[in-house]
């Protein structure tokens, strides 16, 4: 009987799978992404999936509008932009995602199998244009 998978390989394959559909979905034609803060493009292999508001809040970290292309300079070495980002997604948006992040939200391993199932199969019809 295969093992039951743990909650945490459970995130982080949803993390995984979300990030190349945040990239996939925003890249143009060509693979290029825009990194939503600095408008560097880069290839959607090298971009990040960078996070308005902390991964740390499960109520939104697999929220699309939370999460877009940042590049690694803005996303890492310069802690997200987080003002700059939040001039990108405009104040309503921004206000919005900040008070989700306050919410408890649990979700349970079959809600977190669904999902990975879900973005999966975007990745799969996205992931055809550039192959």
């Amino acid at each position: 009987m295969a093992k039951k998978p743990t909650r945490s390989s459970l995130v982080k394959k949803l993390d995984t799978v979300f990030s190349q559909y945040t990239r996939l979905s925003n890249a143009d034609n060509n693979g290029y992404c825009t990194c939503v803060t600095c408008n560097k493009k880069i290839y959607w292999k090298e971009i990040q999936a960078g996070h308005f508001m902390s991964r740390k809040h499960y109520s939104i970290r697999w929220d699309e509008r939370n999460v877009k292309p940042q590049c690694k300079a803005c996303n890492v070495f310069r802690y997200g932009e987080q003002y700059k980002y939040s001039l990108y997604l405009g104040k309503e948006l921004s206000d919005e995602l900040h008070n989700l992040s306050h919410k408890t939200i649990k979700y349970t391993n079959i809600e977190l199998l669904d999902m990975i199932k879900y973005y999966n199969d975007l990745v799969q019809k996205l992931n055809k244009h550039y192959i």
